[in-house]
């Protein structure tokens, strides 16, 4: 059994859940009565997202409005301010509580933020789903929908390594890691997945960090933002890339691949295996352009209609259906998920895997 690693309270609780077996969640749950009694068909669903930081969420809002309406429910989608703070969700949270709100979805600005709103919710009879991102240290989160972000970090990682192989036959290959925002909790979970395949290379001497940052706190890029990874990897390039080949660089996703890219160009250094996750239309653009090497293709229309078919049965009074019931603690409990499969995407198969997307496809012609 995979265990994902969060925070080190999510550590004690797996290995407690170890020493006791290990069980998964089974008829007897902790589900509210909404839960188990179902509701109206036009009742109010909330949906709380983070700040439109990147394509996916803004695609992601339009996706639950359409989509919940089409459903014969009332959505209520609120994104934190542009700044993405955690108190604007944690009062839309509140506000969605108040308004009744039989499900509340989450994607949550700060996973570990979190706690009093979602039991506040939980309290009112709500049901808590997060959304993309696990929502840490509660017992008041009923499941957990999103594609496989373990998978993902190794999917990145494999990519860098064959990247780098492709360009160059035989190593050693120096690179840098770059990591997500700390707030969120899928930026471990990425790294971590990423560096279960990398860190046997390194340790044989085949890979090499060039600045020897390799913790995850030194790779964090704060709140997501380009001009943050833009300017460490400014200082990168200026403390350790004057004569030093930079052969790749683990991006988490595409928003700081790019940023990633625009600084290495500026610097008139050759382009790097750059990796990255979303498959937003600027990078795929690159992509078939020949400069960032991958992207994940996390289809976010396929994960907003997981997230509402879960509404659904909810409503009739089932419990959502779920695929991995042992994978995600979240530091107070095991959390019932229901995970989706990443693609890696390079130029080779961009064709295949956007061929039923109206956006991208045209875009790998």
């Amino acid at each position: 059994m995979r265990k994902v690693a969060l925070t080190a309270a999510a550590v004690a609780a797996v290995a407690a859940l170890a020493l006791s077996g290990c069980s998964s969640r089974t008829g007897d749950t902790t589900s509210t009565d909404g839960a188990s009694a179902g509701f109206a068909a036009d009742s109010t669903i909330g949906v709380a997202l983070p700040s439109k930081t990147s394509e996916n969420w803004v695609l992601a809002g339009g996706l639950f409005e359409d989509g919940l309406k089409e459903a014969g429910y009332t959505g209520d989608v609120q994104y934190a301010a542009a700044s993405g703070t955690v108190a604007d969700q944690q009062g839309q949270i509140q506000s969605m509580v108040t308004k009744g709100a039989k499900v509340i979805i989450i994607g949550a600005a700060d996973g570990s933020q979190l706690s009093t709103q979602v039991e506040a919710a939980h309290d009112a009879g709500a049901v808590v789903i997060a959304y993309d991102r696990l929502i840490l240290n509660t017992d008041a989160v009923d499941y957990y929908v999103a594609y496989d972000n373990f998978k993902v970090g190794e999917l990145q990682g494999q990519a860098l390594l064959d990247g780098m192989k492709a360009k160059k036959a035989t190593g050693p290959y120096t690179i840098e890691l770059f990591s997500g925002s700390s707030d969120d909790a899928n930026s471990a979970v990425f790294f971590n997945g990423a560096m279960s395949v990398l860190q046997p290379a390194i340790d044989a001497g085949t890979v090499v960090v060039g600045s020897g940052q390799t913790d995850i706190k030194q790779t964090a890029t704060a709140g997501w933002k380009a001009e943050n990874a833009q300017s460490r990897m400014d200082s990168l390039i200026t403390s350790t890339y004057s004569s030093t080949t930079l052969d790749g660089v683990l991006s988490p996703n595409d928003t700081l691949a790019r940023a990633i890219i625009t600084s290495v160009k500026a610097a008139g250094k050759p382009i790097p295996v750059v990796t990255g996750q979303d498959s937003e239309v600027e990078s795929v653009k690159s992509i078939m352009a020949g400069e960032q090497y991958s992207t994940i293709n996390k289809d976010t229309r396929a994960l907003v209609k997981q997230a509402i078919d879960m509404v659904g049965q909810l409503q009739k009074g089932d419990k959502a259906t779920t695929n991995d019931d042992k994978s995600y603690n979240n530091g107070s409990k095991v959390v019932p998920a229901f995970l989706l499969t990443p693609v890696i995407v390079t130029k080779d198969n961009a064709a295949e895997a956007y061929a039923n997307d109206p956006t991208l496809e045209p875009l790998t012609k």
